[in-house]
């Protein structure tokens, strides 16, 4: 169909790519017939733009250098793949711009031209992929890690060249589309606009695809498939005998609803015989509440049977008390509320509730808000108990939570003084960089004070640590009164990444690294966003007292912001290992 009223063709040829296209992103393609498959078209899908492959190589080469964990050959080639499709991206804008600039059209690339192009990448990639290895085997050195895989080492380039294609041709079918769409709309209005709104059109059409169909669509099916997990119980867990837990004789809250986390956190646990073989002193059962997620489609509702649970079974009762914020899945780490019964020699209550399905990096992008409702409302109707009691019968109340759990337990406070007021002390690991108070105090930390361990008025109330066995900057000041503690390690992908990464360098970053976190590791834009965001998914993969793995640091943590009596330093290097064996 031809356009009424008929557009003139251009003066002159259109600057056209080598795969058949207008290389403009600006620029739409003349109406005609679409090829049909053969070497034509095999010519169009293997041809490329010589400035793109330049940015190709150069982000491909860089992709190798470190970041926060050990990457294996699978993963690299995944993060060489993606980085190499953004060079390639840079690559044709910039060759865009300066053609815009210059005044003139494309020109095919001489014979030569590709000829440096390829000696270059086989020694650049080559000495980068020699040199990648080498600082992926410091960073395993500083971590402990062994296991090394020589096969998936070896795939490395073909997964990213497969990524970097697969890509590649994603990107030549949005333009393609996005031509068909600047055509079709030119029929009816201008060309100029035309191709802003085709640009406009196929751009929102591609992020409603990517957020709604393809993000939205995998939560959902990923939320089916835990929730039917969800329902089975772990083998050597079984239903509690003890009024002591939730699901338990006398409990308000059914052992079938606690959930696969819930059961695990109610049947399990050190009993006051395990305690008090470790602290020679008769000791008694911990207190247990828990609710999950079928407990109440209500968070609010859902809070208040945890807690009516918990008074029950006599939490509020106990000398310590511990409100313990979830990770996604209701997964509560055993390491830490093993160590605050073991320190508080049995005399303790937890609580604790579900409010996701998901997995806990899964719940890290997609359930923020529930965990912050969840933190909230469990926080407070614990709180509204408490306080009501008689100020000389309250028990010591405490909060913790670890990732995400941080996240929730920060909501219920409004800053320092909220913390100082109404806790006996708080344990922090892991937070996830976008924590509302956990920014607030690392960016107004004290001046000369680094971000891996940042000192926050002189350390008066809260404190940072990588390792609380060697002490919590500033250990020259006194630490008074209830005391709020981050477990933080240098090489924690989740306390450092933050969509800030690609265009900005963080402190962290440029300041000396972290006991175990390579000084070779330096900001690039773009590639160390890419780079920590690949490091979240592996990162409890990791030994003990490195990246998202925190055990035997609770010990140390807790011991600090409880206080107990009666324990020396061997009593404490016992407890890590009935604690984390592993280490």
């Amino acid at each position: 169909m031809s356009h009424d009223p008929p557009v003139p063709p251009p003066e002159g040829p259109a600057p056209r790519t080598a795969d058949g296209g207008v290389e403009e992103p600006g620029g739409t393609a003349p109406a005609a017939a679409e090829p049909s498959p053969g070497p034509g078209m095999r010519r169009r899908l293997l041809h490329f733009s010589l400035p793109g492959c330049w940015g190709a190589l150069v982000l491909a080469c860089l992709s190798f250098t470190p970041s926060l964990l050990p990457r294996g050959g699978i993963l690299q080639g995944l993060i060489c793949g993606i980085t190499a499709a953004i060079g390639y991206g840079l690559g044709v804008t910039a060759a865009y711009v300066w053609r815009a600039f210059a005044d003139r059209d494309a020109r095919t690339a001489s014979r030569r031209s590709w000829l440096v192009l390829l000696v270059s990448a086989i020694v650049l990639f080559g000495l980068a992929f020699g040199l990648g290895q080498f600082w992926q085997h410091e960073i395993r050195t500083l971590m402990g890690v062994t296991d090394y895989n020589v096969v998936t080492a070896v795939a490395c380039p073909f997964v990213a060249a497969l990524v970097f294609w697969l890509l590649l041709l994603a990107g030549r079918g949005l333009r393609r589309l996005y031509h068909w769409a600047a055509d079709l709309l030119g029929r009816w209005i201008g060309p100029r606009a035309a191709r802003v709104v085709g640009w406009v059109l196929i751009a929102g059409l591609a992020w409603s695809a990517f957020s709604g169909l393809l993000l939205g669509g995998f939560v959902n099916a990923a939320n089916e498939a835990f929730s039917v997990r969800d329902t089975e119980t772990p083998e050597g867990v079984h239903q509690p005998t003890s009024t002591l837990r939730s699901g338990g004789p006398g409990s308000l809250v059914p052992w079938d609803s606690l959930g696969r986390q819930g059961r695990v956190f109610t049947g399990s646990g050190p009993s006051a015989g395990d305690i008090g073989a470790f602290t020679h002193r008769p000791a008694q059962e911990p207190v247990r509440a828990y609710a999950g997620l079928t407990t109440s489609e209500d968070t609010e509702t859902r809070a208040a049977r945890a807690v009516a649970d918990l008074e029950r079974a006599g939490g509020f009762e106990r000398e310590n008390l511990l409100v313990m914020t979830t990770t996604g899945s209701g997964w509560v780490d055993p390491a830490a509320v093993d160590s605050f019964e073991y320190l508080g020699n049995g005399d303790s209550a937890t609580v604790a509730m579900q409010y996701s399905y998901l997995p806990s990096w899964l719940s890290y992008l997609v359930d923020q808000s529930k965990a912050r409702a969840a933190g909230r409302e469990l926080f407070d109707a614990v709180y509204d108990t408490w306080s009501k009691l008689p100020q000389d019968q309250r028990p010591r109340l405490f909060v913790a939570g670890e990732s995400l759990g941080s996240f929730g337990g920060e909501t219920a406070f409004s800053g320092e003084y909220d913390l100082r007021n109404r806790t006996a002390g708080t344990l922090f690991a892991g937070p996830p960089n976008f924590n509302t108070l956990f920014r607030e105090f690392s960016d107004q930390r004290d001046a000369g004070s680094p971000e891996i361990e940042p000192v926050y008025k002189d350390g008066r109330t809260v404190r940072f640590t990588d390792d609380p066995a060697t002490g919590m900057p500033p250990q020259d000041r006194p630490w008074d009164g209830t005391r709020v503690l981050y477990l933080m390690h240098p090489s924690d992908p989740i306390v450092w990444w933050s969509p800030g990464l690609a265009f900005s360098e963080p402190d962290w970053i440029g300041e000396a690294p972290g006991s175990d976190v390579l000084e070779g590791m330096f900001w690039m834009p773009l590639v160390t966003f890419w780079q920590v965001t690949a490091d979240l998914p592996f990162s409890t993969g990791v030994p003990d007292g490195h990246g998202h793995t925190y055990k035997a640091a609770y010990v140390d943590g807790w011991n600090a912001v409880m206080r107990p009596a009666g324990f020396t330093a061997q009593d404490l290097d016992r407890l890590r290992d009935i604690i984390w064996p592993e280490r």
